[in-house]
């Protein structure tokens, strides 16, 4: 694995620190899915957590993105594994799905979220009064999505580890 990884400038400006922090942990999940091995890539290594391998984690945050961003924030429709059902690890269940495409699929709705935040102000409210949307500012999800997306990132490196001992930092 080759860090390729950048922080944002030390003295930016609020909006550029908060996308800047968010593309870093992103590229993280990306980054800990190099080279590894087709056949480790729905791998569970946590035995209380059998759903949580790179491809379901990466699954996971397509899906949080989605969440966030189009259904909370624009109040778009509710679709989703996390909106079907009451299994908690819906969104992680891709065992048949190849790892690349799952890849695509985040860098995707990456992208969806990109076009939102860039095309509201950090202190408008989401749309979704369900989920309490109205109540919450872009500001307040681009901070949540930060700190969940860099949990995960943090789950990613020690899955990469257990599975080949590949290590690297940030």
């Amino acid at each position: 694995m080759t860090d390729k990884r950048v922080r944002p400038g030390l003295a930016a400006d609020e909006r550029t620190q908060l996308t800047g922090w968010l593309d870093l942990q992103r590229d993280v999940i990306r980054w800990k899915c190099e080279g590894v091995a087709r056949e480790d890539t729905h791998r569970a290594v946590l035995p209380r957590s059998p759903h949580l391998s790179l491809a379901g984690l990466v699954s996971h945050m397509r899906w949080v993105e989605h969440c966030w961003f189009e259904v909370i924030f624009m109040d778009h429709p509710a679709v989703g594994p996390q909106f079907e059902g009451e299994d908690d690890d819906a969104d992680m269940r891709v065992e048949d799905v190849p790892l690349a495409q799952l890849l695509a699929q985040y860098t995707r709705q990456c992208a969806v979220s990109d076009e939102i935040i860039a095309a509201h102000s950090l202190d408008d409210l989401g749309r979704n009064k369900e989920y309490r949307g109205e109540e919450t500012s872009l500001r307040w999800m681009l901070l949540h999505m930060i700190e969940e997306t860099a949990r995960h990132a943090g789950h990613a490196d020690a899955i990469r580890e257990l599975l080949d001992g590949e290590l690297g930092y940030y």
